[in-house]
Parts: structure tokens; sequence; C-alpha cells
């Protein structure tokens, strides 16, 4: 993979177990490290603690109780700054307006394919350039 550390932390954090454990199978077989949280409380009460540190985050926008986009909010408010992938079944253009506001690395529509899944993997884990800011909105 490109420039990617050895062995990078990412973190999921999505409802559907199922699409966890088939991401976790495939990060792991790329080289990551991979934590999944079913729930946003559970991934914000390890990362508070101070037990992770998080190279990517692939975050579903629906997550049953809350949004990804809540959880986003959270930690942007208590400044962790991580370069996010967000994730959602139900593409519509406000979401997409809304993801590329925000400035993340990568939006996904599910299903996705493997090699879109590692190619926003690869923009999160690449050095960050301070001209980079401006296009992470639209490398995806």
């Amino acid at each position: 993979m490109v420039g990617w550390r050895a062995r990078p932390l990412v973190c999921i954090v999505d409802d559907d177990a199922s699409f966890c454990r088939a991401l976790t199978s495939l990060l792991g077989s790329h080289g990551c490290r991979v934590e999944a949280y079913s729930c946003a409380e559970g991934f914000v009460q390890t990362l508070q603690a101070g037990r992770l540190s998080c190279a990517a985050l692939l975050l579903d926008i629906h997550l049953g109780t809350t949004s990804g986009f809540a959880l986003y909010d959270r930690l942007t408010a208590s400044k962790h700054a991580i370069p996010t992938i967000f994730m959602t079944g139900r593409d519509d253009a406000v979401t997409r307006e809304r993801v590329a506001r925000l400035g993340a690395t990568a939006y996904l529509v599910k299903p996705f394919e493997d090699a879109a899944l590692i190619q926003a993997i690869d923009l999160a884990l690449a050095p960050r350039r301070p001209s980079r800011r401006s296009t992470r909105g639209r490398s995806w």
C-alpha cells in the first residue's frame, strides 16, 4: 500500500456486525490493525480513555440511535482530528454535500468495491501536507 506505516490502526464504527467482520478481514489482509465498534459510545469511551491511537476512521452515517455526523461533530469538538471515511447505504445529494463540507477523506456508498476502500485508506494514511487540505473533500 502507498505510504502505510507499519500496521496502522484503522477503526470502524458501524452497527452491522457482519459488515464489520468483512472489513476487518479485508483490512487485516492489507496490513492494518483494525478495531471495530458497533456503536459510537464504545468508540468514544475507548478514545477518551487514551487506549486508542486511530490512524483512520471508517464511519457509518446511519448508526441506529445516533448518526456518524453526530459522532464526527463530537470528535471535532473534542479536538480529535482523525482522517475519516464516511460510509452509507443511503446515498443522496444532501449527504454528499455535507460530507464534502466536513472535509472528509472519502465518501463510500455501500456496497463498495474493495479497491475503493483501499484507495480511501491510502488517502487517509498519506502524510499530511498543508496544501492538501483544500482538496481533501474532493478526493472522492
